[in-house]
């Protein structure tokens, strides 16, 4: 008699430091000889994955699940199980899966009224749970590895300790301490700010140069510790030159009397007679300074909105390509005495990224994240980053930070902010940011036919990149073995597809405790020309005919986040006519690079847009290979 295939024994989660043996097992039993097949978070089936167990050895964080079946076409699918990658230096080689805590809770003191954080993170097999106490007494629904409390009062002081467990054994966490600053400490800050804002831009996949991988997580991180310090922030990647330069519009649209305004550029970049330019994605070759950003061009568009202080941070090449010109400056329309210009890098030298603990990440970048939370003028962080970069081997003496600012004030990017007098103003700008950053709501679709219910939620983790989750709710007997698919109309582009950038992103996806059963990437959506519309199709199996069926609904989210600013429909900036670029006559013979390079581990990557000539032509003059110098008179950069 045929029985069906019955999974007994499912496959456990794991917590393990890099690169650690984990052998992944299954057990069912059915009629005949049985058939495994495991798969990874792609749904790929993994190479020799053919048998009831599955070791593997990883240095990323892994997912898989594992289809079992007879001779009977007759299968079974286990529950996804996820290997956890977690870089613990002081778990002994010897380690063979018993609960070791990496991180343990720290002592702290805070303010009242603020937010604090404790984490405790642990390795094991299987993967640990948590829960938080407070003075020896459990603390009701504080069961992830880390501890948020809001709003801290002298009833949050205390020892804090979490008790890691699986079903095998369980261990501590030592103590955390606790304590409320007194109320002097430190002095309230006199400066404040009447709104900050934000424009962070990532470029990465370049049509023309080689590809970076860092603007990624520098932009996602950067973003997030601004928002810490209260500034309403966009971020986008992949900007094609008139993409960047609507956007710069509508950044140069919140500026106003009493704002702090930071820009910040991650990608390509170069300097030529002076000034330095930002490569958008679609820039050619050679260089052309008509298809580029003109750092100079925003820095004074910036100061004619007469904000308060104006931060620019650049994390990109300064090669010359003239070497001649004379040294960049800033110029402002009038001593304002109000901008900070910090720069990853000195004149003619390049910026580097490396991979850093298994995450890309510009060198200029990741020390300013460090100190960028610092209460302390903005002027005094970038020196801290100066000072840390370098002492970094993998740079020193060949990246040195350049930092020039015309304060006259110790502005800090840690001003609180004073609306009062400026309501209106405030209120103005608070809908232009909303624009680009609100998500659409949470919804629920219902199957009616097999009485399933399909909830959607969304993520935004940069202003024009749009996570949608789709999980199963309510499943009926009426269908069994369900799988759900995402898709969009239009379709959009994936910029994260490239080897590594997927993994990245999974990274930066904050756990909910919850795995969805689909999930859907979109990517560009500054280049949505209509309303978007998600497809959800439902596949299962019914339970009395035993067809497999296919049900879909759509939902029309209109346009998301930056889609709503239409970007694309703004004006193009006409550029003078002097500003050509002179190609070399043996431009036939110029070899360009196919392959992206990516930053090895340890190892620095240039951020330089590279313009790379045979042999044949190395005889020409480099100068007839470059763009001219736009007029330094001319105030069409930006039209509002």
């Amino acid at each position: 008699m045929r029985t069906e295939v019955v999974i007994l024994k499912q496959p456990i989660s794991v917590c393990v430091p890099p690169n650690h043996e984990v052998t992944l097992s299954v057990k069912a039993i059915g009629t005949g000889p049985l058939r495994y097949q495991w798969f990874d978070k792609q749904q790929k089936e993994v190479e020799s994955g053919t048998e009831p167990e599955l070791t593997i050895t990883l240095q990323r964080t892994g997912k898989y699940i594992c289809r079992v079946s007879d001779l009977y076409c007759n299968y079974q699918f286990t529950e996804w199980v996820k290997v956890r990658i977690l870089d613990a230096p002081d778990v002994s080689r010897t380690w063979r899966g018993e609960l070791h805590i990496a991180i343990h809770p720290v002592c702290q003191t805070v303010k009242l009224g603020e937010t604090f954080t404790l984490r405790c993170t642990a390795l094991g097999k299987p993967t640990p749970s948590y829960q938080w106490y407070r003075n020896g007494h459990l603390l009701p629904k504080q069961t992830s590895e880390t501890l948020r409390v809001e709003n801290a009062s002298a009833d949050s002081t205390g020892s804090y300790l979490c008790a890691v467990s699986n079903a095998l054994e369980e261990r501590w966490s030592e103590a955390a301490e606790i304590e409320i600053a007194p109320p002097d400490q430190p002095p309230t800050p006199t400066l404040m700010a009447t709104d900050k804002v934000a424009l962070l831009i990532g470029n990465l996949n370049y049509n023309h140069h080689p590809g970076l991988m860092a603007p990624i997580m520098d932009v996602h991180e950067l973003g997030n510790l601004l928002q810490q310090l209260g500034f309403r922030v966009v971020s986008l990647l992949d900007l094609t030159l008139q993409e960047m330069q609507a956007a710069i519009v509508k950044f140069l649209q919140l500026l106003d009397r009493g704002v702090y305004a930071v820009f910040y550029y991650a990608g390509h970049g170069y300097e030529h007679s002076g000034r330095n330019y930002l490569v958008a994605i679609d820039a050619p070759r050679p260089y052309r300074t008509e298809n580029c950003v003109c750092v100079q061009r925003v820095m004074h568009s910036m100061q004619e909105r007469k904000a308060q202080l104006n931060v620019i941070l650049l994390d990109t090449c300064r090669k010359w390509y003239k070497q001649k010109g004379p040294s960049s400056e800033i110029k402002p329309l009038a001593p304002l005495g109000n901008t900070v210009y910090g720069y990853a890098t000195t004149e003619d030298s390049e910026a580097f990224e490396v991979q850093d603990g298994g995450k890309s990440t510009g060198i200029f970048t990741k020390y300013l994240n460090k100190h960028i939370l610092r209460l302390e003028r903005v002027t005094h962080v970038l020196e801290q980053v100066s000072e840390d970069l370098g002492k970094d081997p993998l740079v020193r003496g060949r990246q040195v930070v350049e930092i020039r600012h015309t304060l006259t004030e110790p502005r800090a990017l840690t001003d609180p902010v004073r609306i009062s007098g400026h309501t209106m103003e405030f209120r103005r700008r608070d809908a232009c940011w909303k624009q680009a950053n609100v998500l659409p709501g949470r919804k629920c679709l219902n199957f009616q036919d097999c009485g399933v219910q399909v909830e959607l939620s969304f993520s935004a983790l940069f202003s024009n990149v749009l996570i949608v989750f789709g999980t199963l709710r309510n499943t009926s007997t009426v269908a069994q073995d369900c799988m759900l698919i995402l898709e969009s109309e239009p379709g959009m582009q994936d910029i994260f597809s490239a080897c590594g950038r997927s993994e990245e992103m999974d990274c930066l996806l904050v756990s909910t405790g919850e795995t969805p059963d689909s999930t859907l990437r979109l990517c560009c959506l500054q280049r949505l020309q209509g309303s978007l519309v998600i497809k959800v199709k439902l596949h299962y199996i019914h339970t009395e005919t035993k067809e497999r069926l296919t049900q879909s609904r759509e939902l029309d989210i209109g346009k998301p986040l930056i889609a709503s600013c239409k970007l694309n429909q703004m004006k193009a900036v006409d550029r003078r006519q002097e500003s050509r670029v002179h190609t070399v006559d043996h431009l036939a013979n110029i070899t360009w690079p196919h392959h992206q390079n990516h930053p090895q581990p340890g190892r620095p990557y240039m951020r330089k847009a590279e313009n790379k000539l045979q042999s044949s032509v190395k005889a020409t003059s480099v100068s007839s290979n470059e763009p001219e110098e736009n007029d330094e008179n001319d105030s069409s950069g930006f039209t509002m």
